[in-house]
């Protein structure tokens, strides 16, 4: 479950589709997973996962492996539909909420499962998404793909679009207090698609921007990344302060050690 201030919601996951091309909220209940609770290994070799959505939303979304399946959860009404990107699909979340009260917004995103060998520990790691979002979709919080949390030892790797200015950000965060973020002075909320990748090495941690690296921060050699979270495509969750990606979402890629 989410740790969020006041009354956490339980996270559902999606087992009816309530029309074709569309990722519905009525849900079927799947127990969440608490951050930080379960013993967790690291990948012992080379891991290579992509989604591109293009086989549409009749089944739990599959990466190109077969092995490591996403599925829609959401609450308050919260949909996920499918649009053309090409000459495939791409995913498009939630318009950007603006209700007063948090807690009545509706909230959409694609999860996975429990994994130890989607987690990096401190080995060589590139993850990242296309992306296409307006002024219009931005907020203080908007995360594209992440696996597990920044906060309480959890450890971390996420990529977001957070804030007005419309900058993606590249974060990673072992057990230790410390936060690496980089983070580019460009605005990629233009309306276009962008290819957005994080790749993390022995010390340092870079955002590219369309293939070309626009920002690079240090890192510590020693920081691992190991949780019990399950990777997440469009927010950290789907209850109240999940930090909402809107836009449109595709090519989900994830390398470890490749």
């Amino acid at each position: 479950m989410l740790k969020t201030p006041g009354k956490a919601l339980p996270a559902y996951h999606l087992t009816a589709l309530p029309s074709p091309g569309v990722l519905g909220n009525v849900a079927a209940f799947s127990a969440p997973i608490r951050p930080g609770k379960a013993k967790v290994k690291v990948a012992r070799a080379a891991v290579v996962v992509r989604y591109d959505f293009d086989e549409g939303v009749g089944r739990p979304i599959l990466d190109g492996t077969g092995r490591h399946e996403l599925r829609p959860l959401g609450q308050n009404g919260g949909q996920l539909r499918l649009v053309p990107e090409g000459a495939g699909l791409a995913v498009a979340y939630p318009d950007r909420c603006i209700m007063a009260l948090d807690e009545k917004c509706p909230r959409a995103i694609l999860e996975g499962q429990r994994d130890d060998s989607l987690n990096p520990g401190r080995r060589p790691l590139r993850y990242g998404a296309s992306i296409r979002m307006t002024h219009a979709d931005l907020a203080d919080g908007a995360n594209v793909f992440q696996k597990g949390y920044s906060v309480g030892g959890v450890s971390q790797f996420k990529l977001q679009v957070d804030h007005r200015e419309g900058h993606p950000s590249c974060v990673i965060a072992g057990n230790e207090a410390r936060i690496y973020r980089a983070e580019p002075q460009v605005d990629v909320a233009d309306g276009q698609w962008h290819g957005l990748e994080c790749r993390r090495t022995t010390n340092r941690l870079a955002v590219l921007i369309d293939g070309e690296v626009r920002a690079s921060v240090p890192v510590p050699p020693t920081l691992s990344i190991a949780n019990a979270e399950p990777l997440r495509v469009g927010g950290k969750g789907p209850s109240r302060g999940n930090d909402q990606y809107a836009g449109e979402i595709d090519d989900v890629f994830l390398e470890i050690g490749a």
